[in-house]
C-alpha cells in the first residue's frame, strides 16, 4: 500500500507541474468552472423561488443536493482523470509497457493522472458544503457518518464505471464516447432524482445508479434515507465493483499487444 501511495504522489506532483506550465489555461478553466457553477445555482434559485419547493425540498436543500453532486463528480474526475487518456495509451501501444512494469496496470490506468484544475475547485466547494450543512443544522453524528459512507459508496460505483470504460477501451479502443455517456447520465443527478416520474426515477436510482451516487448521500445527511436503501446501496456497489474487476481480467486476457 505504501508503495502505491508513493507512486501516486509522484505521478500527481508530475501531473500538477505539467498543468502549471500553461497558467493562463488554469485561470481560464477555473473561471469557466465558477461561471458554470454560478449559472446553475442561479437556475435553481429561480426555479425553486417560482415553485416554492422542488420535489418536496426547499431551496437550501436543493442547493445541498447540487453541492453534494459536485463534490462526488469533482472527486471522481480528480482521482480517475487518467482514464480520459486511456484511448491514446492503447492506440500508441504504451499499454504494453504498463503490462511489463512492476506496477498493477489497473492502478496505472486509473490513478496516475490527478488533475490540478479539479483540485482547485474542490476547496471552495467544501466550504460551501459546510456552510449549508451548518445552515440546515445537519450536524447529527449518525447522519454525518452515513453521509460519508454514502459518498464512499458513490466513489466505489464511479470507480467501477471507470474500470468498465477501461475494459471497453481494451476491447474496442472506444473510451471517449463511453466517458461522455457516463458523464451525461451522471448529470441527471444535479437535482434530486425525486423530480423524475416513474419509471425513469426507478431506472436512474436502481438500474443506472445515479440516485445512489448523487442523491442518496444528501438524503442520508438529511435523515431521509431508509436503512434498507443504505444496505442495498452498499451491496450494489460491492457487486458492481466485483463485476468490473472480473470484466477487467477478461479484457486483459483478450488484449492484443501492439507488436502482435
Amino acid at each position: 500500500m505504501r508503495k502505491y501511495l508513493k507512486v501516486w504522489w509522484l505521478y500527481t506532483i508530475n501531473s500538477f507541474q505539467v498543468q502549471l506550465n500553461v497558467r493562463w489555461a488554469f485561470v481560464l478553466f477555473i473561471f469557466a468552472k465558477i461561471l458554470r457553477f454560478a449559472a446553475f445555482i442561479f437556475f435553481l434559485v429561480v426555479l425553486v423561488k417560482s415553485t416554492k419547493v422542488l420535489a418536496g425540498y426547499n431551496l437550501d436543500q436543493v442547493i445541498l443536493f447540487f453541492l453534494s453532486f459536485n463534490l462526488l463528480d469533482i472527486l471522481s474526475q480528480l482521482i480517475f482523470r487518467e482514464v480520459y487518456r486511456f484511448r491514446a495509451v492503447i492506440l500508441s501501444g504504451n499499454f504494453d509497457y504498463y503490462l511489463m512494469k512492476p506496477l498493477n496496470p489497473l492502478f496505472r490506468s486509473l490513478f496516475t493522472g490527478a488533475d490540478l484544475f479539479d483540485f482547485a475547485t474542490l476547496i471552495p466547494l467544501i466550504f460551501a458544503l459546510l456552510y449549508f450543512i451548518n445552515k440546515l443544522q445537519l450536524l447529527d453524528i449518525i447522519h454525518l457518518s452515513s453521509y460519508f459512507l454514502m459518498l464512499l459508496v458513490g466513489l466505489v460505483i464511479a470507480l467501477s464505471f471507470h474500470i468498465f470504460v477501461l475494459s471497453l477501451g481494451i476491447f474496442t479502443t472506444e473510451v471517449d464516447n463511453a466517458v461522455f455517456v457516463y458523464r451525461d447520465l451522471m448529470g441527471m443527478g444535479r437535482v434530486p432524482v425525486d423530480i423524475y416520474m416513474e419509471p425513469i426515477r426507478g431506472l436512474v436510482t436502481f438500474i443506472i445508479p445515479v440516485g445512489i451516487m448523487m442523491t442518496f448521500p444528501a438524503k442520508s445527511l438529511m435523515g431521509l434515507l431508509s436503512l434498507s436503501s443504505l444496505v442495498y446501496s452498499i451491496l450494489f456497489a460491492a457487486f458492481l465493483f466485483y463485476l468490473s474487476l472480473n470484466i477487467w481480467k477478461i479484457a486483459l486476457r483478450n488484449y492484443s499487444s501492439a507488436s502482435s
